[in-house]
């Protein structure tokens, strides 16, 4: 499954058919070695794709207001990641192909072994 490509080395990590995704799409990447320990302590993953290098999770859009998303975790607008050839490796059993963005930053955390960082700053369009 290769996706559509955006700009030089990025592809558009594609939702299943059959799932709807009305709130838009971004991405959480983090290094392949973490992917299982991640897939086993989140209770309600979403679409998850993989490559050599990274597992990344489908989030809905603008899931990064708020969140100081954490070293090594990658946070992609739009869900055009920088990946060779990303597999869909799980897809959710409901019919949204997000993984809810708090659980997985809390997880993200954990990895980086740090304390969670919620920023003050306001949203723009708010």
């Amino acid at each position: 499954m290769h996706g559509d490509v955006q700009g030089p080395g990025r592809v558009l990590l594609p939702v299943p058919p059959g799932l709807s995704a009305p709130l838009g799409c971004d991405a959480v990447g983090v290094p392949a070695r973490h992917g299982l320990r991640m897939m086993a302590h989140l209770s309600r993953p979403g679409c998850v794709f993989s490559d050599a290098d990274r597992w990344w999770w489908i989030v809905p859009a603008e899931s990064d207001l708020g969140l100081l998303w954490p070293q090594p975790a990658r946070y992609v607008s739009g869900a055009y990641v920088p990946a060779t050839r990303p597999r869909l490796i799980h897809t959710p059993e409901g019919s949204a192909p997000y993984t809810p963005p708090i659980p997985l930053y809390l997880m993200v955390c954990r990895v980086a072994g740090i304390a969670p960082a919620w920023s003050t700053v306001p949203h723009q369009g708010a």
